[in-house]
């Protein structure tokens, strides 16, 4: 009986859409395979990491979720310690982003995002001096800290998702708006100094964006990606090639960088067509806004803050990873969560929906007007 009550708190719904959501990323690995002739290497991987994602969602939901506030920010102090570690390890395409032991490699960018939602939570939950304008003063210094170490790997497209995802959990915490406001001042009153941390690779990728490119002529450097990346997406139509039959037997005209996971987006599109990609926009769309309904319903404030701290994390890194292959933002390299390749993505965000889950299932709270409404 207390076994089957729990059961029925957890919000199925979140774990159902993130299911389909994954679903569609196999699709596109399976024509990323077809494409590279890898012969199902990046699908077959990414089937394992998903069957062990699912174990790592189970054991997110086991612990109580308020015993991880006193752990906090030992996460982020290891996450931010595996960020300084990359560069004792050879740089992979030119960029120290992995730490590899033998066999295993894992990318301590993903898990650090979630690390930062954790020990900024858990410094919000029950201060109240974020609600002045010093306050957000150490707020910003630990979000600096992250974002500069993984600016200099470089990544900057991981390195854009912690700024929304600060101002999202300040402002669920009650941060005024006027602070927030002048929060972003001053964040872009800053871009002339992230700019020149920049290295001459991702300037470039930003000035592409701008770049005009003479009708019937393919662009090089980096405007190609952009322009792969739109044709890609224009072959699948608006029902995709997988019901229009119509695929070409040049697999070359299929080529974009980087296509099983910072553009898998484009295979979306072109194997399920237009109406594929706002199927997947829709199913991103409603995995947030159950979350939020999950941080809503709790009025304890660390679970309240880290649910809406995975929904910004979220909405943020599907919201740019999408605006780049369209044209309307400059391509930094981010992949789209729980579709792109990759176990350090998939298992990251899995960690970040078990806690949700969590969250969901242990509604009680510690401050409220109904005195001992608590839950286990």
């Amino acid at each position: 009986m207390w076994a089957s009550r729990r059961l029925i708190r957890i919000p199925w719904s979140i774990a159902v859409i993130a299911i389909a959501i994954v679903s569609m990323g196999w699709i596109a690995l399976a024509r990323a395979d077809e494409i590279a002739g890898t012969g199902g290497r990046f699908l077959n991987r990414q089937v394992a990491w998903s069957v062990l994602a699912v174990g790592v969602t189970a054991m997110a939901c086991w612990p109580n979720f308020r015993t991880l506030a006193r752990w906090s920010y030992l996460f982020l102090c290891v996450a931010v310690a595996m960020l300084v570690l990359v560069y004792w390890f050879p740089p992979v395409n030119g960029a120290h982003r992995w730490i590899r032991l033998g066999p295993i490699g894992w990318q301590p960018s993903e898990f650090a995002k979630l690390a930062f939602v954790l020990g900024l939570a858990r410094y919000l939950m029950y201060r109240d001096t974020y609600r002045e304008l010093h306050g957000l003063l150490v707020p910003l210094v630990l979000v600096m800290v992250p974002v500069l170490l993984v600016l200099k790997e470089p990544d900057l497209g991981t390195a854009l998702v912690f700024l929304p995802v600060l101002l999202a959990m300040l402002f669920a915490a009650g941060t005024r708006g006027r602070h927030l406001v002048i929060v972003s001042i001053v964040g872009a009153a800053m871009l002339p100094i992230l700019w020149s941390q920049m290295s001459r690779e991702q300037r470039s990728r930003i000035t592409a964006l701008a770049e005009q490119t003479v009708p019937g002529q393919t662009p090089t450097r980096d405007g190609y990606h952009l322009h792969a990346a739109k044709q890609l997406l224009a072959m699948g139509g608006v029902v995709g090639s997988i019901l229009q039959g119509e695929l070409t037997e040049d697999l070359g005209a299929y080529r974009v960088p980087e296509p099983h996971t910072d553009s898998i987006v484009c295979l979306v599109g072109e194997q399920l067509g237009l109406a594929g990609v706002a199927m997947l926009l829709g199913l991103f769309a409603l995995l947030v806004g159950r979350i939020l309904v999950v941080a809503s319903k709790t009025q304890e404030p660390f679970g309240r803050l880290v649910a809406t701290g995975v929904a910004a994390m979220i909405a943020v890194q599907v919201t740019i990873n999408t605006g780049m292959m369209v044209g309307l933002l400059p391509i930094t390299g981010l992949t789209l969560p729980l579709v792109s390749y990759g176990g350090s993505n998939l298992l990251a965000n899995a960690i970040g929906l078990g806690l949700v889950l969590n969250i969901g299932l242990r509604p009680g709270y510690e401050i409220s007007s109904e005195p001992f409404a608590f839950a286990d």
